[in-house]
C-alpha cells in the first residue's frame, strides 16, 4: 500500500479536473449566491448572470460582512458553504495523489489510417460477424477497455464475440480538415469495408450518430446497428441550453482558426455547462470515500479518461454545435453526410437502441426517438448514467449482457 493510500501526502500524479479553474469559480458562484439565497433558490440562477437580483443580493450582503455590517445571510448557511467548498478541495487533492493508474495493453492493430486504427480484441477461435465499436470523436477509446474488471470489450471477447474497437487517435494535420462527411463517407466507412463482409456497428454518443449516418449511406456493410447513449433530438430536453451551446461559436472561433481544433479543455468548459454543479458534487463525495475501495479506484479510472480527451477538428466542431445542437438538425430531417440527409427510418439492419436513464449528457429525452424512427429497432433503458451504463460497477448488468444478448440474437 503506497504512502497517499495510508492518508500521507503523495506526489502530484495527474492534472484534473479538467479545466480546473472553470470548475473551481463555478463551485464558488455556487457558494456565493448561497450566502443570499437558499440553496433550492440556485436554480433560479439561470444565466449566471452577474447584473441579476441574486447576485446583486449577494455582492451586497458580501460588501456589508467587508465592512463589519451584519450580513442578510445566516451563519448556517455560511457554515454549510465553507464546508462544501473544503470537501472540494479535499477530494480534488486526493484525486490528484491517487496512485492508480491503468495498465492495460492495447490489443494488435488490424486497419490503420492516419491517426486512427482499428483495435482486435477477438480470441482466434471467435466466431460470428465482427462487431466494431465506434467511440466518440471527443474521448479516448479506452473508456470502453478501461480496466480487467471494467471491459466492455474484453468482456465481449470472453463471451466468443468477434471485437473491435475504432480508436480515433489524435487529430493530425489532415484530421484537422476533416468534417463529418470525412469522418463518415471517408475514414469510417474505408475501416467497415475493410472487414471485407458487413459487420454490426455498436456506436457510443456521438459515435452511434457517426454508426447511424454510415448504415444508411452503406447499408450493404451493416449487418446490425447498436446506439448507446446517441443523441438525436438536441432540443427535446431543453432548447434553450442547446442554443446557449450553439451560441459559444463566435466565441471559441479565435481558437478554431489558430490551431484548426477545438482544444481539450474548451471542450471540457463546454461539457460542464450541460451540468455545472455536477463535479463539485461528485469530487465532495469522493472526499468521503476510502482510497483503496473498489469505488474510489473506479471513480479515479473513470476521472483519468475524462480529463484525457482529444481535441476536435475545427469544421466537426463548427458542424456540432451550429446545427446539431443550434438548429438541431438531426430531429429537423437537415443534418447532411456527402450531400444527403441522414433519415433513420430507410434504415432496414436490425437495432438495438440502449438509453441510460440517469444519462445528464445525453438526455432520454433526446435518444429515445431513435427507436420510434428505426423500422427494426429494439429499445432498452439501463438505470444509469452516460458514462456509467457504458464502463460503471452495474454496467455488466445492465448492457453489457443485454448488448450480447442482442448480438447473439443476429446470428
Amino acid at each position: 500500500m503506497t504512502a497517499s493510500m495510508q492518508g500521507e501526502v503523495g506526489p502530484l500524479m495527474r492534472r484534473g479536473p479538467r479545466p480546473l479553474l472553470l470548475h473551481l469559480t463555478l463551485a464558488m458562484l455556487k457558494s456565493t449566491a448561497s450566502l443570499a439565497t437558499p440553496a433550492s433558490s440556485l436554480a433560479g440562477l439561470p444565466s449566471l448572470n452577474a447584473g441579476s437580483t441574486a447576485w446583486s443580493r449577494a455582492a451586497a450582503d458580501i460588501a456589508a460582512a467587508l465592512q463589519g455590517r451584519e450580513p442578510a445571510f445566516s451563519q448556517e448557511v455560511l457554515a454549510e458553504t465553507l464546508r462544501q467548498d473544503a470537501g472540494l478541495i479535499t477530494g480534488i487533492a486526493a484525486y490528484r495523489a491517487h496512485p492508480y493508474a491503468r495498465t492495460l495493453a492495447d490489443p494488435p492493430a488490424i486497419w490503420a489510417e492516419g491517426g486512427s486504427r482499428v483495435l482486435d480484441y477477438a480470441a482466434p477461435d471467435a466466431e460470428g460477424p465482427p462487431v466494431l465499436f465506434v467511440p466518440s470523436l471527443v474521448n479516448r477509446a479506452y473508456v470502453l477497455d478501461l480496466a480487467s474488471d471494467r471491459s466492455l470489450m474484453r468482456f465481449m471477447a470472453a463471451n466468443g464475440v468477434r471485437a473491435t474497437l475504432l480508436d480515433w487517435g489524435w487529430p493530425g494535420e489532415i484530421e484537422r480538415g476533416f468534417g463529418l462527411t470525412d469522418y463518415i463517407a471517408g475514414r469510417l466507412e474505408r475501416a467497415v469495408a475493410n472487414f471485407g463482409q458487413p459487420v454490426v456497428l455498436a456506436g457510443y454518443c456521438m459515435g452511434g450518430l457517426l454508426t447511424l449516418a454510415l448504415a444508411q449511406r452503406r447499408p450493404d456493410l451493416a449487418r446490425g446497428l447498436a446506439l448507446l447513449a446517441t443523441p438525436w433530438d438536441f432540443h427535446a430536453a431543453d432548447p434553450e441550453a442547446a442554443r446557449r451551446l450553439a451560441a459559444m461559436l463566435p466565441l471559441i472561433e479565435p481558437a478554431l482558426a489558430f490551431g484548426g481544433t477545438l482544444p481539450v479543455d474548451m471542450l471540457q468548459m463546454l461539457f460542464a455547462l450541460l451540468d455545472p454543479w455536477g463535479i463539485a458534487t461528485k469530487y465532495r463525495g469522493f472526499a468521503d470515500l476510502d482510497p483503496v475501495s473498489p469505488r474510489a479506484i473506479g471513480f479515479v479510472a473513470l476521472e483519468d479518461w475524462l480529463n484525457d480527451g482529444i481535441p476536435l477538428a475545427a469544421p466537426v466542431a463548427r458542424e456540432t454545435l451550429g446545427q446539431w445542437y443550434g438548429a438541431n438538425a438531426t430531429a429537423r430531417g437537415e443534418w447532411r453526410v456527402a450531400g444527403l440527409p441522414v433519415d433513420p427510418t430507410r434504415i432496414t439492419a436490425p437495432a438495438l437502441v440502449a438509453v441510460p436513464a440517469a444519462d445528464r449528457i445525453v438526455p432520454p429525452e433526446s435518444a429515445r426517438p431513435l427507436a420510434a424512427l428505426l423500422a427494426r429497432a429494439h429499445l432498452i433503458e439501463p438505470r444509469a448514467g452516460h458514462i456509467g451504463m457504458a464502463a460503471g460497477a452495474s454496467a455488466e448488468r445492465v448492457l453489457w449482457r443485454p448488448l450480447l444478448a442482442w448480438i447473439r440474437g443476429l446470428e
